[in-house]
C-alpha cells in the first residue's frame, strides 16, 4: 500500500474504523510534548528540533525504513503513517509504503514500512510515530498470546478501561487487531455494577434495579463474588455477569447452573498459565486488564538514509 498524501491516509483510517479527528488530537498533543509547541497541526506553534536544524540542511531528502527488532504482532501501521504524513506533507513531496499490515506476525529484521520525504521532517515524526506504533504493537502482541492460550475454546479475551490516559481508542483498536474484543469504551457507554456501587445501594439486586430504572436501554453488567449473588441478580433480570476472583470450581458451577440465562465474564488475578483452565469452565469472556495497562512494547526502529 503506497500513499503520497495525508488525505489518502485519512481514507485508510476511515476504512479501519479509527476516528481521524480523535487521532489528530492525540498526535497534536504528542508533537506538542516532543517539540515544545503545537507541532505542525492547524493552530500550532511550530516547535523546532534543534539538533536536526543544526546538522541537516533544510532541503535534504531522506529515506527511512521502519524495521522490527523483535518478533510480535503489528498494530498501528496506519497511525504511524498518519504521523509521518502530518509532519512531512507540508514540507514537500513524500511517499509512504506500508509493507506489513496490522495483525501481521513479524520477526526481527522485517521491514514494515518505508518512507521518504524531507529529512528534518522525518526526524521530527520519528519518535511520535514509533511511540504509538511500538505501544499498539505491544498491546496486540500481548492480546494474541492470550488468544492463543484459549485456542480450541469459545471463550474470548476482553479488555478493560485500564488504558494509558488519552490513548484508549488506539489501545482498544490494538486489542481487536490482536484478536480480542472490547469492553465499554467509557463510563457512559454501558453500566458495570461493581463492589462500591453495591455497597452504596445495599446489595447487587438494588444496584441492578437502580441502574435499570435510570438507564432502561443501556447494557448492564453486574460484578458478583458469590454464586448466590449471581442467582439473585439473574432472577432480577440481569443477563451479563462478571465473576470476580472466583475459583475455577465456582466459575464452572455458576456457568453450569445459570449459563442458559446469562453470559459470564471471568476477572481477577488471571494469568496465561491458568487461562485454558478458566476457559474450560464455559465462561464467555476472560477480562485481562494487563494487555492494556502494562504491555511490553514491541521493539521497532526507524533506520534513516540521508
Amino acid at each position: 500500500m503506497s500513499y503520497t498524501s495525508l488525505a489518502e491516509i485519512e481514507e485508510f483510517l476511515d476504512e479501519i474504523g479509527l476516528d481521524r479527528g480523535a487521532l489528530a488530537l492525540i498526535v497534536a498533543e504528542a508533537l506538542d510534548e516532543d517539540l515544545g509547541g503545537r507541532g505542525v497541526l492547524p493552530g500550532g506553534g511550530g516547535g523546532v528540533d534543534v539538533t536536526s536544524v543544526a546538522t541537516i540542511p533544510a532541503d535534504d531528502v531522506a529515506r527511512g525504513e521502519f524495521v522490527a527488532r523483535q518478533a510480535g504482532v503489528l498494530a498501528g501501521m496506519p497511525v504511524a503513517a498518519f504521523v509521518v504524513a502530518v509532519v512531512c506533507g507540508p514540507e514537500g513531496e513524500m511517499e509512504i509504503d506500508i509493507h506489513r499490515p496490522d495483525g501481521a506476525t513479524v520477526v526481527r529484521g522485517d521491514v514494515l514500512m518505508t518512507v521518504s520525504g524531507n529529512a528534518r521532517a522525518l526526524l521530527r515524526a520519528e519518535r511520535v510515530a514509533l511511540n504509538l506504533l511500538t505501544l499498539m504493537s505491544g498491546v496486540a502482541t500481548a492480546t494474541r498470546e492470550w488468544v492463543d492460550a484459549l485456542a480450541g475454546t469459545s471463550t474470548k479475551i476482553r479488555d478493560s478501561r485500564k488504558t494509558a490516559p488519552g490513548l484508549r481508542m488506539l489501545q482498544k483498536y490494538a486489542v481487536r487487531v490482536g484478536g480480542g474484543v472490547n469492553h465499554r469504551m467509557s463510563l457512559a457507554d454501558a453500566a458495570l455494577i461493581k463492589d462500591n456501587h453495591v455497597i452504596a445501594v445495599g446489595g447487587v439486586v438494588p444496584a441492578y434495579r437502580a441502574v435499570r430504572e435510570a438507564f432502561p436501554t443501556l447494557e448492564v453488567e453486574v460484578e458478583v463474588t458469590t454464586i448466590e449473588q449471581a442467582r439473585d441478580v439473574i432472577a432480577a433480570g440481569a443477563t451479563e455477569i462478571l465473576l470476580d476472583n472466583m475459583t475455577v470450581e465456582e466459575m464452572a458451577q455458576a456457568v453450569a447452573e445459570l449459563g442458559d440465562r446469562a453470559t459470564f465474564e471471568a476477572s481477577g488475578g488471571l494469568t496465561l498459565a491458568d487461562a485454558a483452565e478458566v476457559a474450560r469452565t464455559g465462561v464467555d469472556f476472560v477480562a485481562v486488564g494487563g494487555i492494556t495497562h502494562s504491555p511490553k512494547i514491541l521493539d521497532i526502529a526507524l533506520d534513516l538514509t540521508i
